[in-house]
């Protein structure tokens, strides 16, 4: 087994979030089952990974109950499920490790927000030596708000910025339909 699929901070968390009405992927959760029922058919490691923000009061924060994976996922017994609290999901966790014990060299990205939990994850993957493939449109991110106060970053505009900043550098761009080799509706 050297693949693995990461699943990043595809939780309900976001779902509260009051800009989540704008996301670029209304519809992550049935782009990320086709990702995990391809993984799990190829006998690739899927990895599940929270964000999390212990003590924060937010939608983050695990006392109140919203990380967790939204509706319509559902991990199988055997994958793991790490609890992160950096953008990275190697900085606070022991995926490196895991990864590294199972002989994993090739990890295919998707789950939210595109340009930071899943590009950053990619970054770090990379440096680590990873072969890194990062499923697009199984992504998601929302607009993001100029701090100068200028108007907001679309997520077409965040999503293109994300493809030019990691493709044939940092990762292999890919989406679900190329992947899978399939599309649906």
């Amino acid at each position: 087994m050297n693949k693995a699929l990461l699943v990043i901070d595809v939780q309900e968390s976001f779902r509260r979030l009051p800009d989540w009405d704008l996301t670029s992927e209304p519809g992550i959760v049935g782009k990320v089952n086709r990702l995990v029922d391809l993984a799990r058919a190829n006998g690739d490691l899927v990895v599940w990974v929270l964000g999390t923000r212990p003590g924060s009061g937010t939608v983050f924060d695990p006392a109140l109950g919203f990380v967790r994976l939204m509706d319509g996922l559902d991990p199988a017994g055997d994958e793991p499920m790490l609890l992160k609290s950096a953008h990275n999901a190697f900085t606070t966790t022991n995926l490196h490790q895991l990864l590294t014990q199972r002989g994993t060299r090739q990890l295919t990205v998707c789950g939210i927000k595109t340009e930071q939990c899943c590009e950053t994850t990619t970054r770090v993957a990379s440096d680590l030596g990873f072969d890194v493939t990062f499923a697009i449109d199984a992504t998601a991110t929302c607009p993001i708000a100029d701090p100068a106060g200028g108007p907001a970053l679309g997520v077409r505009d965040v999503i293109e910025r994300t493809r030019y900043a990691l493709s044939g550098r940092l990762a292999t761009i890919r989406t679900v339909d190329e992947l899978t080799g399939t599309s649906v509706g």
